[in-house]
């Protein structure tokens, strides 16, 4: 694939908190390199020769479209015209939310699918073959975990997984791959639960010398805070469902890349055979959810910081996790690649399972919920609900414990969130 070498911009403009650094950006102003990412999110893609002049994009929900003429249905399924055949295939919504997309994540191309395992499982199906091998970090999204360890296998695709917080252990892999059946690396940064950050920049770098793709899904950072390309990524994933939706109401994934062939490739070789289409309506929430992403994130990134101060000074909490604490273990990688540390806290209570559920049961606006990325802040706790079922040792696999809690800061008022967390540590 090629590598996509394009410059991330936009820089956002967050509230200053007592948590170190990744707070506090300037917001970058409209240049020659074109505008602003809050710019972009609002007008970017924006469909020309619309003759509606309506400010809210039409939402097209027809299955089918007309054509002129025999001659005119051969030029549009011959791609020698950019009209529709089938949503399926196109649709004029899912290609304003994928050109949008394309340009938020700095790629050439980019296909919308109906979830986030969609788009993660088609993108991991378009890589690799049969003999092949894909590595991933040790922790990763439940059901991500579930595509590379169970069903992959039973096509002839292995996986094996590593720490990647650690790029050494890589290389030794990658030069223990004699036969070179590493094909593609997959990793989440931060990663979910455990907030762990990866540096993407040197994890492509070992990566490309073997010839090997590069996929990163920033659904936690979202492309307001990390473009994973412009670091040397080859495909950036995404559950749209969360961030940028951001109201819980609509399901969706979408893959950007570099490279307009594998785009082009991944689009009508597996999103279309496979199936795995967005709704039209569904990218229409998606482009709404994308108008008010950077001051939904700045919100997010403020309250977390909050949080994540409070619960670092608490007696009853052994460890915190944010990448926006100078005690996380890759806080200097997140200072380099992260325009801020997001809206995701996982943190470890002095105590066992049973105090953890108890924790949780005391909240009073803080929801239950496996969710994330929503306006209401939602809590879940991995091992009674995510990881139900594995042992002490199998979530230190993973890189869990048994008390480890895991929120999604909402866009509440910051103090009446630590208020709640408080009473509830008090309980």
């Amino acid at each position: 694939m090629s590598r996509n070498k394009q410059d991330a911009s936009g820089q956002q403009n967050i509230e200053e908190t007592s948590v170190k650094n990744l707070s506090g950006m300037e917001n970058r102003p409209a240049s020659k390199a074109g505008p602003a990412i809050e710019t972009r999110l609002i007008h970017g893609g924006d469909a020309e020769g619309d003759e509606s002049k309506t400010l809210a994009p039409p939402i097209h929900m027809s299955s089918s479209f007309s054509f002129d003429t025999i001659g005119h249905a051969e030029e549009v399924m011959a791609f020698e015209s950019s009209d529709y055949v089938y949503t399926r295939g196109n649709n004029p919504t899912l290609r304003l939310f994928e050109n949008r997309m394309t340009r938020l994540e700095g790629g050439t191309a980019a296909v919308a699918f109906s979830s986030g395992m969609a788009a993660i499982s088609s993108v991991l199906f378009s890589l690799a073959r049969p003999g092949d091998t894909i590595l991933t970090h040790k922790t990763v999204y439940g059901s991500t975990h579930t595509v590379t360890a169970k069903l992959l296998p039973r096509y002839g695709i292995n996986s094996a997984s590593v720490d990647l917080t650690d790029p050494s252990r890589l290389e030794e892999i990658l030069e223990k791959d004699a036969g070179g059946r590493i094909k593609v690396i997959f990793f989440e940064t931060p990663a979910n639960p455990t907030l762990a950050v990866i540096d993407i920049k040197t994890i492509a770098e070992v990566a490309h010398c073997r010839q090997v793709t590069v996929v990163v899904d920033n659904t936690f950072a979202t492309p307001y805070l990390q473009n994973p390309l412009a670091l040397g990524a080859d495909v950036v994933v995404h559950s749209a469902t969360k961030y940028i939706c951001g109201h819980g109401d609509a399901m969706g994934g979408v893959a950007v890349t570099g490279d307009s062939a594998y785009g082009f490739s991944l689009k009508f070789d597996y999103m279309c055979e496979l199936g795995g289409v967005m709704s039209p309506f569904n990218a229409w929430l998606m482009l709404r959810g994308l108008k008010t992403l950077a001051v939904r994130m700045d919100r997010h990134v403020q309250n977390a910081g909050k949080a994540a101060e409070f619960l670092e000074n608490h007696p009853r909490v052994r460890r915190v996790h944010y990448p926006g604490l100078a005690s996380h273990a890759q806080f200097d990688t997140a200072s380099r690649q992260m325009r801020g540390a997001g809206g995701m806290i996982s943190f470890e209570l002095e105590g066992n399972l049973a105090d953890a559920k108890l924790f949780i049961d005391k909240l009073k606006i803080i929801k239950t919920a496996v969710s994330l990325g929503d306006c209401e802040t939602l809590v879940q706790l991995p091992a009674a609900m995510t990881h139900r079922g594995y042992d002490r040792e199998r979530l230190a696999e993973f890189g869990l414990t048994e008390s480890m809690i895991r929120l999604s800061i909402g866009i509440e008022h910051g103090d009446d969130i630590v208020q709640d967390i408080a009473q509830a540590l008090d309980a």
